[in-house]
C-alpha cells in the first residue's frame, strides 16, 4: 500500500489506537498517526451535549460544552439559536422572547421587560425597577435619573412635586 509517499505492508498499515489494519477503510491522518474513523471519534472528536452524536464539522461551544448548530435550541420554545441573540439562565440558553416572558423583571412604569441587554440602562429601588427613560416624576414627568427623588405609596416624584404631597421619605 502507498499512503503519503510511504509504502506499507497491508498488515502493517494499522490504526494508531486499536492497531487493526486500516486497509482501504476510511481513515483520518493527523500528525500523531493514522486512525480508523471509530478510534479517531473516540479519541479526539467532540460530542454534542444535546444529541450525543459526533460533531464532524462546525458546531458551537456554550458553557464549555460542544453543540451541533442545529441542536443549540431555546430551552423554552425550541427555536434554533446559533444565529440569534440569546440570554442564559441556569446554564440554559433562551431566545430573547422566552427569557423576557419567563425571567425578566418588568418596568414599574411601562411593564415591559428589563433585560439589561445591549447596554440598556435601568434603575432599581427597593423591589421595583424602571428603564432609564421611564424613571420620571409621576406629576411633571421630569427625568429622575441621577437625581434625588421622593416616594409616596408606589409613586416617585421630583423634590419640587414631592414636597406638595405627603411622602414616605
Amino acid at each position: 500500500m502507498e499512503f503519503k509517499g510511504n509504502y506499507w505492508h497491508e498488515t502493517c498499515f494499522v490504526c494508531k489506537h486499536c492497531q487493526q489494519p486500516i486497509g482501504t477503510k476510511p481513515l483520518i491522518s493527523i500528525e500523531s498517526g493514522n486512525y480508523c474513523v471509530p478510534c479517531f471519534e473516540m479519541e479526539f472528536a467532540h460530542y454534542c451535549s444535546f444529541c450525543k452524536k459526533v460533531i464532524t464539522s462546525g458546531g458551537i461551544m456554550f458553557c464549555g460544552q460542544p453543540w451541533h448548530k442545529e441542536c443549540f435550541l431555546c430551552r423554552g420554545c425550541r427555536k434554533e439559536l446559533c444565529e440569534e441573540e440569546f440570554m442564559c439562565r441556569d446554564d440554559y440558553p433562551f431566545c430573547l422572547d422566552c427569557y423576557n416572558h419567563l425571567y425578566a423583571k418588568k418596568c414599574a412604569t411601562c411593564t415591559k421587560p428589563i433585560t439589561g441587554f445591549r447596554d440598556a440602562k435601568f434603575i432599581c429601588f427597593q423591589d421595583r425597577q424602571w428603564h432609564s427613560e421611564c424613571f420620571n416624576c409621576e406629576k411633571c414627568s421630569v427625568s429622575l435619573v441621577g437625581e434625588g427623588f421622593l416616594t409616596h405609596n408606589k409613586e416617585i416624584f421630583c423634590h419640587k412635586c414631592g414636597s406638595e404631597v405627603d411622602t414616605d421619605m
